[in-house]
């Protein structure tokens, strides 16, 4: 179920809220935890028991590792993590792992056939990851494990950060499963920034997506230089607007129920550097991988050689957890080799280049990544290099520049960049109490849904991309 979809907007949400803050404040869990398993089952239909399995085993383990000492503990945690990961390794990559044995056997003559067909349950990553997480904090007694099956359940499960995060750490909002209340000043942020995330989806993703798809869908032969310039600055733009719109969305749904959840984005598209492009996208995704992966490893503490190697492991993964194909580790390891040419740019030249300049090049090395996150076959990803390079040239042209580039593309694509590098502070409001600032808030933020609904109602359903990891 899409936040941005008609059934949500005008009856599911409605109908949870008032029944939410209808409830007794005791029971105010329970509500919760049946609203997200019925939002999690209306699209994911009998495999939503993968999410109850998830909330009883993990409920159980934290609370067993919790009250275990010694050499068992270490032994128990290891096992609830690979309990965790079995169901993603199932669903997620049993064809892309039957793919990469089959090529082998089938030169040695052994035929596997075609790769069993799994249906993927949406979210699985986001919910895993945050299992683990809890699990983690627990083993490492940052945290105690939820009381009852209903906080924790409440939790794992809840329908705003369900499908595509951001992904919600227990420690940052233990207080509000514990109690939570009405504060209308929450209430209002909240609603401001689910209309932002939906105007961000609706109104620039997709319209964005509308350019994207047609060249990427186009033959090679066809792919001139203008074209695969344009088509990737669209999808640049809108995976941006697309998964930081899902993202201000829960943030202000969470709001609307008592939680304040983790940014998840800061203008990522400002960065001068690789690496802190990465501090500044899909920020909860960085700190899990930092805290949970690349610290354990050993992080930057054992020399430059060790920093490198657990650098490229990381992004491996990364890579691997976006998606089960071979353009996704390509991705993370392109981004892997690029933050280790700025280390060692560092340590032996010196301060990383700032500036416009570094800005151009930051941002044109972030869109040639994305290439590869787009493209289906690594062979189309390299096209589209030797295009965008002018070393490749179509034979035949059916669809000039402007018939991508019409004027309202154009004028969306100018808008979402602008909105993306001009700074925050230049559009920053705070409900302090001003009535000019409140209503300018409250008609920015209706103006945004009223046309968001109007688009929706008139364009076809475009799923969120995070949707699919």
């Amino acid at each position: 179920m899409a936040f941005s979809s008609n059934f949500f907007l005008f009856a599911f949400l409605p109908a949870i809220l008032a029944l939410h803050y209808a409830a007794p404040i005791a029971y105010r869990n329970h509500v919760l935890l049946a609203a997200s398993l019925a939002f999690y089952a209306f699209d994911t239909g009998w495999l939503a028991w993968l999410l109850v399995a998830s909330i009883l085993f993990n409920h159980a383990a934290a609370r067993r590792l919790a009250g275990t000492a010694g050499l068992w503990r270490g032994g128990l945690f290891a096992f609830a993590v690979a309990v965790n990961l079995a169901p993603l390794l199932h669903y997620k990559y049993t064809a892309f792992i039957w793919d990469v044995v089959a090529t082998p056997l089938s030169a040695l003559g052994i035929r596997l056939g075609g790769p069993p067909s799994i249906d993927l349950p949406i979210g699985i990553s986001f919910f895993t990851f945050q299992a683990i997480s809890y699990l983690a904090d627990v083993y490492t007694r940052k945290i105690a494990p939820a009381g009852r099956l209903v906080d924790f359940g409440a939790y794992h499960s809840m329908f705003p950060q369900l499908i595509a995060g951001p992904i919600v750490r227990y420690i940052e909002v233990e207080p509000a499963v514990r109690k939570r209340t009405w504060d209308i000043d929450r209430a209002a942020d909240g609603v401001f920034r689910f209309c932002i995330g939906l105007g961000k989806k609706i109104i620039l993703a997709d319209t964005m997506a509308a350019v994207v798809d047609p060249v990427f869908a186009l033959p090679a032969n066809e792919l001139s230089f203008g074209i695969a310039w344009f088509g990737v600055l669209c999808y640049t733009l809108q995976i941006y607007y697309d998964f930081s719109g899902y993202s201000d969305m829960a943030i202000g749904l969470g709001k609307l129920l008592g939680f304040d959840f983790p940014e998840n984005f800061n203008q990522p598209y400002r960065s001068r550097s690789i690496t802190e492009f990465w501090r500044r996208w899909h920020m909860t995704l960085s700190r899990w991988f930092r805290d949970y992966v690349y610290v354990p490893l050993g992080g930057n503490r054992e020399g430059a050689g060790a920093t490198y190697r657990n650098l490229f492991v990381v992004f491996f993964l990364c890579g691997l957890w976006h998606g089960a194909g071979y353009t996704f580790l390509v991705w993370g390891l392109y981004h892997g080799a690029l933050l280790v040419a700025e280390r060692l740019y560092r340590n032996h030249v010196g301060a990383l280049p700032n500036g416009h300049a570094a800005w151009f090049v930051s941002f044109v090395l972030v869109m040639i990544g994305w290439v590869l996150f787009r493209a289906t076959t690594l062979g189309q990803a390299g096209h589209f290099f030797l295009t965008m390079l002018g070393i490749a040239r179509p034979e035949v042209v059916y669809y000039g520049l402007l018939h991508f580039v019409t004027p309202h593309k154009a004028f969306f694509a100018t808008c979402a960049l602008a909105f993306e590098l001009v700074p925050f502070e230049w559009f920053s409001w705070r409900m302090d109490g001003k009535p000019a600032v409140l209503a300018g808030k409250a008609a920015a933020a209706l103006f945004v849904f009223l046309y968001g609904v109007v688009m929706l109602s008139a364009n076809s359903f475009n799923p969120f991309i995070y949707f699919r990891f």
